[in-house]
């Protein structure tokens, strides 16, 4: 890593470029399984993109020179380089694989390689970093420069000679490992004598290294003192060969500069438009637009197209790229445009520049996904009438009933009357016919009798869930509102068990109460009574049957004694079974208020474990994702 790219890693910009990367990563992540797959690939491939950037050189600045067939970009480039290295000729397509030419050869390499460009051609130590009009200087048909470079081309609008010659390509490998394709042109050569010295290194040939040079080799290369520049030439990004257009597309993600140079004939061609400057909106900082072949047109023309292209690219989002009118023929406007690259090279912070609009691009492309608004966990009443619709899917009435109806069960076998109170037996208990009396059973493996598993309770299940999901999605963002819901009816399964273990865990009551045994008791006592009555009534109507002498009978107020006691024990009797059984309805009431009570809180313990703690990590996941986009559009 060079001095220069530790340099630039601890600017301000580079570090909020950083966050804004560690932010939509975190998206990434936060995203997956959620997003659509064709979102999720741009934001992986941006992400991909920005990291391997990032690990380049950052001392060099790579700006590609895009635009249609005719539009002079060869022409153009030869003009900015001060060479002929880029091919210019009548037959269209001129150029059928990108050229690179590298002011700076240290770490570029290895750029060029992850760029796919083979065909280089090396600029010596020394070169201007773009030569721009200054490369004009010997006049419009002498050897160098703009000149040079317009008399080489034919393409429409340069009016150049086409038989001008162009340089003899040389699979000689020049020097660099794994043998590239390049041209090296002598610092101390004159200007025509460079470009018969162009040496061409194309990545992957086996040819043996020839380096003609006039510096003695270094075995120590040293880093560049100025700044590194790779003007790439590319094929026509409105070619009939999908090839050109698949490089075309793929550089125009990798570049850090968008040169598009168009003419005055196809400024406004929506292939242009359409297909790529409205997709760069966010990427005015890093976009330069040259308007070639100026000089075929009237000043006032001029200036109509250029006012006509500024506002179509305003509309497009890319108010403050200005339009340069140059000539590749003239070299009018070329060392305005030369300038420009040159500002953005010595910068060195394209690169980061490009990135960041990268990213600001795909954290825009996440905004629909966005919740307005923080989006709130699942509120109280959402969660009781959970725990309420859960309650009646797990049989929670059913439940209760049976416990109220035990009571009196039990309460009519412990305070009934002593001489019915034996047929409560044959009346079948509902608790045990639910399997929940079994008070030997441990209840974290019993298991109950209610009907959890039928298809009318998982419908029951199935509705609270929806509705509880409804209700934590609403006003949420899609595709949040549709995980949330997801998440919430996702849990069905899991719910039925916890469901049955939380009603089998509750305390029933299914103890007897103790004052239970005081009417016991005293239902006995009057049930005695009246046996006592009775028989002595009996023993006197045998005495009176037999003839026999009779048995003075104590009265009280004039009323036998025996007599009292039927009465008084029957009374008593009655007026027990009959307090006994309110009583009892009383008591039951309380019992299954209490059991339903437990219940419902033993159901919403089972959602809050089983639902609630899932969809709440969902809404934090949306939470954190929301606020991962919207730090990443700001750092960006």
């Amino acid at each position: 890593m060079s001095r220069h790219r530790e340099a630039t890693a601890e600017t301000p910009l580079a570090e909020a470029l950083t966050d804004a990367l560690d932010h939509l990563q975190a998206a990434y992540e936060l995203g997956r399984d959620r997003l659509p797959e064709d979102s999720l690939s741009r934001l992986h491939a941006t992400l991909d993109r920005a990291g391997t950037r990032r690990s380049l050189s950052a001392d060099h600045t790579v700006v590609g020179i895009f635009g249609p067939t005719g539009s002079g970009k060869s022409s153009l480039v030869n003009a900015l380089s001060g060479t002929d290295a880029a091919r210019v000729a009548a037959r269209r397509p001129t150029t059928s694989e990108p050229l690179a030419l590298v002011w700076g050869r240290l770490g570029s390499d290895e750029l060029l390689d992850w760029l796919g460009v083979s065909q280089r051609v090396e600029l010596p130590d020394g070169a201007p970093l773009v030569a721009g009009s200054a490369a004009s200087a010997g006049g419009a048909g002498g050897a160098g420069g703009a000149g040079g470079a317009g008399t080489t081309g034919a393409e429409p609008g340069d009016r150049a000679r086409a038989d001008t010659p162009v340089p003899a390509l040389r699979e000689d490998g020049a020097g660099t490992e794994g043998g590239a394709r390049s041209v090296e042109v002598r610092a101390d050569a004159p200007e025509r004598g460079r470009r018969g010295l162009l040496r061409w290194r194309r990545r992957g040939s086996s040819a043996p290294a020839v380096r003609e040079s006039t510096a003695p080799v270094s075995a120590a290369v040293e880093p560049p003192t100025g700044p590194g520049l790779i003007l790439l030439d590319l094929p026509d990004f409105d070619s009939t060969a999908l090839a050109h257009r698949e490089i075309v597309e793929r550089l125009t993600g990798q570049v850090d500069v968008l040169l598009w140079v168009v003419d005055p004939q196809k400024y406004a061609d929506a292939a242009l438009h359409h297909g790529f400057l409205r997709g760069l909106s966010n990427h005015d900082a890093v976009t330069l637009v040259a308007l070639n072949q100026a000089d075929r047109l009237q000043a006032q023309d001029l200036g109509a197209v250029t006012a006509s292209l500024t506002s179509i690219l305003a509309g497009e989002g890319l108010q403050d790229v200005a339009v340069v009118p140059v000539s590749a023929l003239t070299g009018r406007g070329v060392e305005d445009l030369a300038e420009a690259i040159r500002g953005l090279a010595e910068s060195r912070v394209a690169a980061t520049r490009r990135i960041a609009a990268d990213a600001a691009r795909a954290a825009d492309e996440l905004l629909p996904f966005v919740a307005a608004e923080q989006v709130a966990g699942p509120s109280d009443d959402a969660r009781a009438a959970l725990a309420r619709g859960l309650g009646s899917a797990a049989g929670v009435p059913v439940v209760v009933d049976a416990v109220r109806n035990s009571y009196r069960r039990d309460a009519h076998a412990a305070m009934g009357w002593p001489v019915t109170r034996w047929l409560g037996r044959f009346r079948p208990d509902p608790l045990r016919r639910l399997n929940l009396r079994r008070q030997d059973v441990v209840p974290e493996v019993r298991r109950s009798s209610l009907p959890l598993a039928q298809p009318a309770q998982r419908a029951k299940v199935d509705q609270a869930l929806r509705v509880f999901g409804d209700e934590a999605a609403r006003g949420v963002a899609e595709p949040w509102h549709t995980s949330l819901r997801d998440t919430a009816r996702g849990t069905a399964d899991d719910l039925t068990d916890a469901l049955d273990s939380a009603v089998t865990g509750v305390d029933l009551e299914t103890g007897r109460r103790a004052w239970w045994g005081i009417f016991g008791v005293l239902q006995w006592i009057a049930f005695a009574a009246l046996v006592a009555g009775l028989a002595w009534l009996g023993v006197l109507a045998v005495l009176g049957f037999l003839q026999l002498p009779a048995i003075d009978v104590p009265r009280v107020e004039g009323f036998p004694v025996p007599t009292l006691l039927i009465l008084g024990g029957a009374g008593a009797g009655i007026v027990l079974g009959v307090v006994a059984a309110l009583l009892a309805r009383w008591g039951a009431a309380r019992r299954a208020a209490r059991v339903r009570r437990r219940l419902l809180d033993a159901c919403a313990r089972a959602a809050e474990g089983v639902v609630v703690a899932p969809m709440e990590g969902e809404v934090d996941r949306c939470n954190r994702f929301r606020d991962a986009v919207l730090a990443a559009r700001r750092g960006a």
